[in-house]
Parts: C-alpha cells; structure tokens; sequence
C-alpha cells in the first residue's frame, strides 16, 4: 500500500484518521452507531444533523463521542429551522469538525466554529464558491457532483474536478458523487484529491441499521434508477432530491402543485412552503429507513447504487477500496514505464 499510502497522506493528516474516506451524512441513517463504526474502522463518520429535534442531536453527539475516541463530523443544514440552537449545540460539546451543508455558511458562523476548536468544511459548486469560501475562513472544502443521492446540485462530479479541483492548489478538497469503486479513488488521489467522500455504500453496510427492504432495493436497483426529482416551476425553489423511483416520487410532484397553488392564494408563505418540502422528505426517508416502506418512502440513493451487488462490513469495504485503489496505481505504474 506504499503508493496509496503517499497520495492519501495530506488527506489523513487533516482528518486525523487512518484512511480519508468520508462516510457522507445522511439523516435518519448516518446515527451515532454508524459513524462511530466508520470512525473506529479508520474512516470519517459524519453525524447528519438534519432537522432533528435539538435535545436529540446532543443525545446524538455525546452517544458518539462516548462509542470512539477517533475524529468525526457533524453536518449541520443551514436552511433546517433548528440550525441556529444545532449550531450552539455542536460548539459547545466540541465537535471536531462542522460540516455545513444546504447553503454557504456565514462568515460569522464559519468564525464561531473554529474559534471553539473545530475545523470547518463546506460545499462548493464552482470555482468562484470554493474561493468564497476559502475566504470566508474554512479549512477545506468538498465537492459534491450530482451524481450523489440525496440533495443535489447541478453539476456533475466530472466538471467540478475541472473547475475547482484542477484550478485551486493546496488546499484541503474532498471529492464525492457517483464513487464506488476504489480503482476511481485512485485516480481521484492522482489528479489532487485529499479524500473522498462517498454515502450510497455506506448504506449497504452490515452496521447501517437501514430497514432490511431497504438494502434488498439497493443490491437489485440500477444506476439509472435513481434520479433526480423534477422541480414544478420555479416558484418555490426547490433543490432536487436524487433517490430511486418509487410510487413516493408522484406524491412529491403532487405536493409541489398543492403547495404552488396554496401560495399565490396567500395561504401559506413561500418559506413555509419550502419547509412542507423538506418536513416530505424527512418523513419519507423516515418512512423507508425505519419501517421499510420501499413503495412511498423515500429511497435516497447515488447513482453509485449500481455498483453494489452486496452487503459487507465497513472493514470488508475499507479493505475492498484499498486494495483495488492499490491495483490501479500499480496498474497505472506499469503503464507509464
């Protein structure tokens, strides 16, 4: 693993952790079980912070800072209703490292932070966000391509490598949507790449305690099953949510209309109206996570999903990535002379 181990180095010494590879943050999925599995295995759990009530996110956090020793994250929503008293909750019990996800944090918040001993990632969609947000103080950044499940933006993984990764240089970026396989990580790690981050395998994970239905759907779905909903106009801005097909999706489209209409009668407000969409969603996923409704309940899943034929322990993927990404160096080596 000599050659793996050189490429991936910047990224274990920022994370503190034997391998950089992210297990992204999914509500209802990424608990404190999970990410303390992740993280005792040598990767980096990520706590999905959601909208959870507030008195269960400490409940949350103090469950996973009592089950590792090792670092992880919490993934705090920006837009969530509960974002402000979440925010207060993840810096006073010290969390290692704040993920902010949904929308571009404060300067203020991202200040907050780090003044309190945590190190800050957030998204970026394009070169000139990425230097936003370098500016705006994080310690590194992540790029997520549509490829991803769950909320999604615009572009694929493969121009945002072009975009931020190939143009912004020494600086901490991590790289997800759509990786399955650790034969992509190593190419990933070549072309500059501190990690990875990937959430549709961890899924099908013997410690994911997802209902059983819903990791059947996910060893039988094809990469084109899942898909990105569709937004019904443009009025209530809605961000796409990539998940496998399912009866759920008709009812979401549905919503959208009900809610349209109910907005230009003045009968709920346009943020109300993007909260009833959220509150969908996590009752959906929900729905399919914990009671294994796999009909109307939210399948949420990258197209990465395709690549999986099988459910294994977090040490059995751990172990699969690392030996097929050392293939392909070596592989890689002897192509080059």
């Amino acid at each position: 693993m000599e050659v793996l181990t050189k490429l991936w180095s910047r990224g274990k010494e920022f994370l503190g952790v034997d391998y950089p590879i992210m297990a992204g943050a999914m509500t209802w999925i990424s608990n404190y079980k999970l990410v303390s599995a992740v993280s005792n295995n040598g990767g980096f759990g990520c706590l999905a912070a959601g909208n959870m009530p507030p008195e269960l996110l400490a409940r949350e956090i103090d469950l996973t800072f009592a089950a590792t020793a090792k670092p992880f994250a919490t993934n705090l929503i920006t837009i969530a209703p509960n974002y402000r008293e979440h925010m207060k909750i993840a810096v006073d019990k010290g969390v290692p490292f704040i993920i902010f996800a949904g929308s571009f944090p404060r300067g203020s918040d991202i200040k907050v932070a780090k003044q309190n001993g945590a190190k800050v990632l957030a998204f970026a969609s394009n070169e000139s966000i990425a230097q936003r947000m370098i500016d705006s103080g994080v310690d590194g950044l992540l790029l997520e391509g549509m490829e991803a499940g769950g909320h999604i933006g615009h572009v694929s993984l493969i121009i945002l490598l072009q975009q931020v990764l190939f143009n912004i240089k020494d600086f901490p970026i991590f790289v997800a949507g759509g990786i399955g396989t650790g034969k992509l990580v190593a190419h990933l790690l070549l072309m500059g790449a501190y990690g990875i981050q990937m959430g549709t395998r961890f899924v099908a994970t013997e410690e994911s305690e997802v209902h059983p239905r819903f990791k059947e759907v996910f060893l039988k779905a094809r990469a084109r099953d899942a898909i990105a909903t569709p937004a019904v106009g443009s009025e209530l801005n809605v961000v796409a949510v990539r998940a496998i097909k399912n009866k759920g999706m008709n009812l979401f489209a549905d919503l959208q209309m009900e809610l349209i209409q109910k907005n230009r009668r003045g009968e709920i407000s346009k943020q109300d109206a993007q909260f009833e969409v959220e509150h969908f969603w996590v009752g959906a996923l929900r729905k399919a996570v914990q009671e294994g409704d796999v009909d109307y309940g939210s399948l949420m899943a990258g197209q990465s999903v395709g690549l999986i034929d099988k459910v294994q322990t977090i040490r059995e993927l751990f172990d699969e990535i690392m030996t097929d990404a050392e293939d392909e160096l070596q592989r890689i080596r002897v192509a080059l002379g």
